[in-house]
């Protein structure tokens, strides 16, 4: 049984769900990785937003997820190095 006043079509759903979830295209979780790894006094916590945004926003499946986690890896290695 459907309450009173509670009736929402599709695609006003859709549309409403769609400026709660901001999608972000693989282009610009680029863009927002190399800012981030573009601070020359990168320390644990830009490390950190690197990995969320690539847990956040890429699917595990991608090659960019892939290939950006290696480059945070590699990056933390040398990080680490010169501490």
């Amino acid at each position: 049984m459907m309450q009173r006043g509670w009736c929402i079509r599709p695609h006003e759903f859709i549309l409403a769900l769609a400026k709660e979830i901001a999608l972000l295209t693989e282009a610009t979780v680029e863009k927002m990785f190399r800012n981030l790894m573009s601070d020359p006094n990168a320390n644990a916590e830009t490390f950190e937003k690197a990995e969320e945004l690539l847990d956040d926003e890429l699917r595990p499946e991608s090659p960019l997820r892939h290939r950006l986690s290696v480059e945070l890896d590699e990056l933390r290695d040398i990080s680490e190095a010169k501490s």
